[in-house]
């Protein structure tokens, strides 16, 4: 017998050897073990077609064990099964494939799991999960304990060895020439062509440092699919792998639409024994970086490389998943639940969502905005709101009204159980936060940590509604927005009785204000009174120096709810539905307008900013200088426009339209989802795409065009300080262009 402790890196089905696991041990080995683990799916219908299922998987030329077994549908309660279990996970994917063509008509459940979440279920394992592993002398598992929890606060961390490679350009807009590896020891540069030695020096590199895991800019579209090719070319072996048994898999690019919008996922290039992470590629990165994709896959139990690059919906679902496996019950391979008919008067009772009053437009000083801490999450959890808890038949008005559960049914529903130790733990990173200083060296951890949990459970609400959630029913739903808007307005009814001023209210926040309150514990005496009376936990957010809520571009009298700026007593600055938070904003317009939001932090009251009127005048003057001489760089007035359809589909001229077409005749072309990147120019195409291989005359941008969009953005902020456009724009708003 040998004994291991260490930390899990890796799981994936071995061919021959049941799962491989990969273990970054104490003692600084990279070790893969190996355990026998049955994978065991079922199947509902008709007892005849059973019996033919049953005649056909006994014919199959691997091990199978059959059983007639009972299990707990969430939905339709106990159902009678048939249970086939396999000794080898690998050969399911396509055991499954044939099963689904030949009984279309059966009802199959457990079958396209992803082995870890099997596994988490079984040993409560985990991404990273520190663990003591008994083998015997074939490195086959025997006994496999985990030592910590995917709820701990601040785990030990393993001691990972990282190694970046990214190329010294975009591909997509010149061909790079060469490639940046870096690795903790050494920083080197390698050519990109097929006579270089670069590749064997590259091999040399992976072998060297044996990394854990390969971080890559354009890795899966890229980098690797060329050094791959060069390799075989060339015919040298390369160490991506660390399994020398196992291949590398790759996942084709898709788009679709979820959330209202096309959504692009690129191929994927995943390692065996090592991870491979794909900035480019990686879902989420800009909020929450490395840390927050460790963390993910902490809590989901979802492989590192696969959470890294699949929406928080899905890591929603995947524990949603580990849940129901531990309690036996039916995972269903989608989902089966429609809503039931309702007339006009009941969808417009039932299906209202969360609760939006327009705010005051204007400038507010002194203003606290208060939220509940994840509302949405907490209310399903305190109520026991989820899918099977519900009762369809029943009307939930009297509960809703009284914060009464909507049934007594107990235990605790699968939602619930799922959400409830999540919730725990990011209010416990929350609390720490708070006192904890952004110069500790854990403040940014737990930053990308809080970041992370809440796209987790941001999503979870939706998917109660979601059309291919698994555990999903729209009439839960609906409870939870019925919930949410209740208890809002009792939030707003205590403020109000306790003499506070409500300005705004937006789904599961409040912003408000009071003569006298200016600090922390001013706002105390409410939260406490909003959290005895609603039965949830309410937060201050921070107090505004000053805030400013704004009108519609079209319509000044119309109040737009999600569409203002502030500056916290701290200096802090917050802005919601300006160009700051677009992502078609140029970066030279972004970076005009913070920096006149920094200017105005500096400002005492809301009215008191005459003193800094020339310093504003000032950055105007210097910004319009530099557009009309070009010394703004092209890069910083790039326009990025997601492309929502293919090209034969658009029915305008948009600038997207012609960029798109510029591509596509050099060979380029985007798929919905993706961002389409180009330059307003002068002439009758109006746009140029930014990624096209020839030169392009600077002279040809169109200034007047940017100068319209930038004194969009300068008014946007300062209209609410009732500055006129004369003073800072000059008399003439439209640019000069005398050159």
């Amino acid at each position: 017998m040998n004994e291991f402790t260490g930390w899990l890196l890796d799981l994936y089905p071995s061919p021959g050897h049941g799962i491989a696991l990969w273990l970054i041990c104490e003692d600084g080995q990279r070790r893969c073990l190996y355990q026998d683990f049955p994978v065991t799916f079922y199947a509902a219908g008709r007892s005849h077609r059973l019996r033919a299922l049953w005649a056909f998987l006994r014919k199959q030329p691997f091990h199978i064990t059959l059983a007639r077994t009972e299990r707990r549908d969430l939905f339709s309660g106990s159902t009678i099964v048939l249970a086939a279990s396999l000794d080898q996970p690998s050969t399911l994917p396509s055991l499954f494939q044939t099963l689904t063509r030949i009984f279309p008509d059966l009802t199959f459940y457990d079958t396209d799991l992803h082995i870890a979440l099997r596994h988490a279920a079984v040993y409560g394992t985990f991404p990273l999960a520190r663990c003591h592993i008994v083998t015997d002398r074939q490195d086959k598992i025997c006994e496999l304990d985990v030592l910590d929890s995917k709820w701990d606060i601040d785990p030990k961390s393993p001691p990972l060895r990282v190694i970046t490679i990214e190329p010294d350009t975009d591909p997509f807009h010149n061909n790079p020439q060469k490639i940046l590896v870096r690795s903790q020891k050494s920083c080197v540069s390698l050519d990109l062509n097929e006579d270089s030695a670069s590749l064997g020096l590259l091999s040399y590199l992976l072998k060297c440092a044996d990394p854990d895991l390969i971080i890559t800019s354009h890795g899966d579209t890229w980098l690797f699919p060329l050094i791959l090719k060069l390799a075989k070319a060339q015919k040298r072996s390369l160490p991506l792998n660390r399994d020398p048994n196992a291949k590398i898999t790759y996942r084709k690019a898709r788009s679709y639409f979820a959330y209202n919008q096309v959504i692009y996922r690129g191929q994927q290039i995943h390692l065996a024994g090592r991870l491979h992470l794909d900035i480019r590629n990686t879902v989420m990165y800009h909020d929450y970086g490395i840390d927050g994709v460790l963390e993910m896959a902490r809590v989901t139990s979802l492989p590192i490389q696969t959470v890294a690059r699949v929406s928080p919906g899905t890591g929603i679902s995947a524990m949603q998943i580990v849940t129901a496996l531990k309690q036996e019950i039916l995972v269903p391979l989608r989902k089966e639940q429609v809503e039931r008919p309702k007339t006009t008067s009941e969808l417009f009772h039932d299906d209202m969502g969360g609760i939006v009053y327009d705010p005051i437009v204007g400038l507010h000083e002194d203003v606290a905005e208060v939220d509940f801490a994840s509302m949405y999450p907490s209310i399903m959890v305190q109520f026991n709101i989820s899918p099977e808890t519900v009762n369809v038949g029943k009307k939930t008005s009297d509960s809703v009204m009284n914060l009464e559960r909507i049934t007594a049914q107990e235990p605790q529903g699968l939602i619930p159980q799922t959400l409830a130790p999540l919730l725990t733990k990011r209010l416990k990173l929350k609390t720490k936060l708070i006192s904890l200083s952004k110069w500790d060296c854990r403040y940014k951890n737990y930053k990308a940590n809080t970041a992370a949990y809440k796209w987790l459970l941001v999503t979870c609400f939706g998917y109660l509604g979601y059309k291919n959630a698994r555990f999903g029913r729209i009439e839960a739903h609906e409870a939870v927005t019925a919930y949410g808007r209740e208890i809002l307005l009792r939030a707003k009814d205590v403020a109000e009785d306790m003499g506070f001023r409500v300005l705004h209210l937006y789904v599961d926040g409040m912003w408000i204000k009071k003569a006298g309150c200016r600090t922390k514990q001013d706002f105390q005496p409410l939260l406490d009174k909003i959290t005895t009376t609603t039965k949830l936990f309410i937060m201050l957010d921070g107090i505004y120096k000053w805030v400013a809520f704004l009108p519609s571009r079209q319509n000044k009298k119309i109040a737009v709810p999600n569409r203002y700026f502030g500056v916290f007593q701290n200096g802090d600055i917050k802005t919601r539905g300006i160009e700051t938070r677009r992502h078609d904003t140029p970066i030279f317009i972004k970076e005009t307008q913070i920096k006149i939001l920094e200017i105005l932090t500096a400002a005492p009251g809301g009215m008191q900013i005459a003193s800094l009127l020339p310093e504003i005048e000032t950055v105007v003057r210097e910004k319009e200088t530099e557009l009309r001489l070009g010394k703004i760089p092209l890069e910083k007035l790039i326009i990025h426009q997601t492309v929502s359809r293919q090209l034969d589909e658009y029915r305008s001229p948009s600038p997207a339209f012609v960029a798109l077409k510029q591509l596509k005749k050099v060979g380029k072309s985007l798929r919905p989802g993706q961002s389409i990147r180009f330059l307003y120019i002068l002439g009758k195409q109006r746009s140029r795409a930014w990624d096209l291989p020839y030169t392009f005359d600077p002279r040809t941008v169109d200034i007047a065009r940017y100068w319209l969009l930038l004194t969009r953005a300068i008014s946007a902020i300062l209209d609410p300080f009732e500055v006129t456009d004369e003073i800072i724009l000059g008399k003439n708003k439209q640019l000069k262009l005398d050159l």
